[in-house]
């Protein structure tokens, strides 16, 4: 499935049905391609804390799997949780508990003051660059979402994304370019430009992540049926 399928399916109230059964196939695929040695591992570990499988980039369209685990130790981060993207978020909950946290940015004399940085990506590589700009963030109104339902964030919205309810949640990512929008992230005032290279977790482990992804998706598809 491609993404004006996928979105289709969730637009339509279908997806439950039928995202976790595709969702798991795909997993299966990989899996089989790895250990048969017809490809490498494309996931990797993202600054946000989950594992990232890229399945369709095409043009301002894309679609991935993003899979928080224990299998998987999360890469640093160098700012903080608090981001926005500069694309349409659209996204089913596979399985966990995901709560988006809205985050009001504004005038730094409100409290403690964090850096803008702008995220630009090349390839493996993230650059961060410190525009400078101070802002004050904190807590605005939240939301969550449990397995078998969706959500959608705009472009331009400072958020933060918690995982409830243990260690473990997956969900379809579909993301739509926005024009004239920037991926940012809010870190410390002392924080220099510097890059960042996005890493692939060790093998094992992100075999063993998959696996046990792919096995509690099929719980949650078995559950939906019943």
């Amino acid at each position: 499935m491609r993404y004006e399928e996928i979105r289709e399916e969730i637009h339509a109230g279908t997806a439950a049905r039928t995202l976790p059964a595709w969702a798991g196939r795909v997993l299966d695929d990989v899996l089989d391609d790895v250990e048969a040695g017809r490809s490498s591992l494309p996931a990797v570990r993202h600054p946000l804390g989950f594992l990232c499988l890229p399945l369709e980039r095409s043009g301002d369209l894309g679609v991935c799997l993003h899979i928080w685990t224990p299998e998987v130790l999360a890469a640093p981060s160098t700012t903080s949780p608090v981001h926005c993207h500069s694309w349409d978020l659209v996204s089913f909950v596979l399985y966990g508990t995901v709560r988006n946290v809205r985050m009001d940015v504004g005038d730094p004399s409100d409290g403690a003051a964090r850096q803008v940085f702008e995220v630009i990506s090349h390839d493996d590589v993230d650059e961060l660059r410190a525009t400078g700009r101070a802002v004050h963030c904190s807590p605005g109104p939240s939301s969550t979402h449990r397995t078998g339902e969706s959500y959608t964030l705009p472009a331009g919205v400072f958020h933060s994304t918690l995982i409830e309810d243990g260690l473990d949640a997956a969900t379809v990512a579909l993301g739509r370019q926005s024009p004239g929008g920037g991926d940012l992230s809010l870190g410390p005032l002392d924080v220099p430009t510097h890059r960042v290279r996005r890493s692939r977790s060790d093998h094992a482990d992100t075999v063993r992540a998959l696996r046990r992804s792919a096995r509690r998706i099929a719980a949650a598809h078995c559950s939906a049926r019943r």
